[in-house]
């Protein structure tokens, strides 16, 4: 597995092979850096308004190019996570320093055009790779540039739709959610489930995954319903699912209803309402449970979800907030992750490490967030931890696995 991080750091020698070299973790950017890691150092510009001629301002003298698109002028939350990224980027290059990286910053300004004309720019400035961007449209749009030029692209998108090969995902995806929260469950002896999910794409996809993972496992899929926005359409699902879900004597071992944590604190009341009682009833969670403002909810108490564990991102966001005087969005570690490993690679193999094949090992590689690895569809597998809600924090039931070990 590749591992990159941290302060201090002992460049690889360059007949180390990928699965064995700089092997330490991220988590030392806030602990300690251990022997044979690497590191990186630049600092941001601020952000600026792409023009059909501007002087790019480059970031760092390295030899190696990378582009680092984000819709840094796109408006709402999009921007505003943008900016995080950039400073998570900013911070992870202070962390490696003597990169042989030179980021070419371009706003992707949160629409397919915009990605594609950041894109060309890219490769006009001989980019190796692009780091983003943000949004699925957007990196539609970036891959169908970068895809003919063999320019490989690892953005920060959670739509599976829109990964491909050459174009990689560094997202946290509801599938590997899915996957994880049932193979646990049903190793627990939780076999029977039912789903409440929110409608739209992000239910669609949660309630696929939640058939594959299901007959995988050898568990049985007892209901799944379906809600909107509007409170007598949520009482009426929930009412549905209560049928298998709630009373005495309940049909279902656990339920899965992986929503936002606004959404949850209106629905975990009419779950109670409706007679579902979680001591009978395990109810089960998405990465979006990973949220104080989750883990608040009185009614979630006893819930499991995933993630990853949370000294990597502890650790994360208390030097975020320190040097940028704000908490981070937690996707911003992602922007951290994917500079990192594009300091590492550079700095073992140099443009030539910027390969479809490198970027696939099945090694994978170790950031903030944990293990890691691209599959050549574009996804990506990650190694997550379950973890159970409990007195308004949260805790590691299962812990993450710290490799993905032989044949996986």
């Amino acid at each position: 597995m590749t591992q990159f991080a941290g302060r201090a750091a002992t460049p690889p020698t360059s007949h180390i092979p990928l699965r064995s070299f700089l092997r330490c973790s991220l988590l030392a950017l806030a602990t300690v850096a251990l022997a044979g890691c690497e590191t990186v150092n630049m600092g941001f510009p601020g952000p600026g308004q792409p023009t059909p001629e501007p002087r790019v301002e480059a970031l760092g003298e390295g030899s190696v190019t990378v582009a680092l698109l984000l819709p840094t002028s796109a408006s709402g939350g999009a921007g505003e996570t943008a900016r995080a990224m950039r400073n998570a980027a900013e911070l992870a290059l202070d962390d490696i320093p003597n990169s042989d990286l030179r980021i070419v910053p371009l706003d992707s300004q949160g629409d397919t055009r915009g990605a594609e004309s950041a894109t060309r720019r890219a490769l006009e400035q001989d980019a190796s790779m692009v780091i983003g961007p943000l949004l699925a449209g957007e990196v539609r749009g970036a891959g169908s540039v970068a895809y003919p030029a063999e320019v490989p692209v690892i953005a920060f998108s959670s739509d599976a739709n829109v990964a491909a090969p050459g174009v990689y995902l560094l997202s946290f995806l509801p599938q590997a959610d899915v996957e994880r929260i049932v193979s646990y469950s049903v190793r627990n002896g939780n076999r029977t489930f039912a789903a409440l999910l929110p409608e739209g794409s992000y239910g669609e996809v949660v309630e696929a995954a939640l058939q594959q993972s299901a007959a995988r496992h050898n568990g049985r899929i007892a209901a799944i319903e379906r809600y909107g926005t509007d409170e007598n359409d949520i009482r009426a699902a929930i009412r549905r699912i209560a049928a298998v879900a709630g009373g005495a004597d309940p049909q279902v071992d656990a339920l899965l209803v992986p929503d936002t944590p606004s959404a949850m604190a209106r629905l975990a009341p009419m779950l109670a309402e409706a007679n579902i009682d979680t001591e009978q009833v395990r109810l089960l969670g998405s990465g979006q449970w990973n949220d104080q403002a989750a883990w608040r909810i009185d009614g979630l108490a006893g819930g499991w979800f995933v993630g990853p564990e949370p000294g990597g991102w502890q650790s994360f966001q208390a030097r975020y907030e320190e040097r940028y005087g704000s908490s981070p969005p937690r996707n911003a570690t992602l922007a951290y992750d994917a500079v990192s490993l594009a300091a590492a690679l550079a700095g073992h193999f140099g443009a030539a490490g910027f390969t479809r094949e490198t970027l696939t090992d099945s090694d994978g590689f170790a950031g903030v967030d944990g293990v890691f690895r691209f599959r050549t569809d574009g996804t990506n597998e990650r190694g997550l931890a379950v973890l159970e809600i409990e007195g308004g924090t949260a805790r590691v039931r299962d812990r993450a696995p710290a490799n993905f070990g032989p044949g996986t």
